[in-house]
């Protein structure tokens, strides 16, 4: 891999969560985006469309869903990201469609980066809870 690619996968280790009510530690549930597609960097209206899109296909799937935003510690990168209860195989397909490097899975509050395009091993992360922000709203990414 690329000392590039070496950074965004390091950079994916490194998220928080921000949402706007907890999730029960018992569920398992996928974390996929839309946004910036195989790591590069789309403008916001780029981002917008894609999401809407991701937004569209999880309501053709018939789960539930809710929106969060993940993050870097210091909040200088987000992106718009969807908590679906589904399976991992299936998140990563989903992904995949989105042309997405990895995704995040949660079972039993433990925190796992899969990745979907990019040649890494899966990693556990710890716990999710310990990476959750509890926001009143969401951050609007429209800017």
């Amino acid at each position: 891999m690329s000392t590039a690619t070496d950074h965004v996968w390091h950079c994916y280790q490194q998220t928080q969560f921000l949402l706007t009510q907890p999730l029960s530690p018992v569920l398992s549930f996928a974390i996929v985006t839309a946004h910036n597609p195989r790591g590069e960097t789309l403008s916001a209206p780029q981002n917008r469309l894609l999401d809407r899109q991701l937004q569209l296909r999880i309501e053709t799937l018939k789960h539930p869903y809710r929106s969060l935003v993940g993050s870097s510690l210091d909040l200088s990168h987000m992106e718009k990201s969807w908590a679906i209860p589904m399976d991992k195989r299936d998140a990563v397909e989903l992904a995949k469609e989105f042309h997405q490097n990895a995704i995040y899975y949660i079972q039993q509050d433990q925190l796992q980066l899969v990745p979907c395009l990019l040649s890494y091993p899966e990693l556990s992360l710890g716990h999710f809870s310990a990476r959750v922000h509890v926001v009143s709203e969401l951050p609007d990414l429209c800017a």
